[in-house]
């Protein structure tokens, strides 16, 4: 069943006039891929770029992201988030792991706010690291995990 179409076919944000009002957290995850000659600009847990800390930047524009999901998506419902937090760190393969958790206490879920704030982080990332290189790979985004709606979730 299509959520975002109406009885006649049209676009339509979801009715949540019924829904419970719950507790409930979402986290994604974005995955970049660096080359050699950005990831050696590496210092005390961040990137160093001529634009300035890449991590910590990306931080910032995540959260504001989030913040703006529902004038990004447009059948999103406008939310006021309880939180928001981003981590970011490197893994074993030498790749960038953003993971964005954000928490809601409302009628309906808050899985595109982690969505958009661990994209807009990878897409952060890219942008202070371009000057250094474009060989730069967002290779995915994902949920990992959501609660409180419907159906719980958690990536296996």
């Amino acid at each position: 069943m299509l959520t975002h179409i109406d009885k006649q076919g049209n676009p339509a944000m979801v009715d949540v006039t019924e829904k419970q009002v719950t507790h409930r957290t979402a986290t994604a995850r974005s995955v970049v891929v660096l080359p050699d000659e950005v990831l050696q600009h590496l210092v005390d847990g961040d990137l160093m770029s001529k634009k300035g800390p890449v991590f910590q930047t990306a931080i910032i524009a995540g959260i504001m992201a989030a913040k703006k999901t529902g004038d990004l998506i447009p059948l999103c419902h406008p939310l006021g988030m309880d939180n928001c937090s981003i981590t970011i760190q490197v893994n074993e393969q030498q790749e960038i792991v953003i993971d964005c958790t954000a928490s809601i206490t409302a009628k309906t879920g808050i899985e595109m706010e982690a969505l958009v704030g661990a994209s807009i982080a990878a897409l952060t990332v890219y942008d202070m690291c371009k000057a250094m290189s474009h060989d730069i790979v967002i290779k995915e985004t994902k949920l990992i995990a959501k609660t409180g709606g419907k159906r719980d979730f958690k990536r296996a």
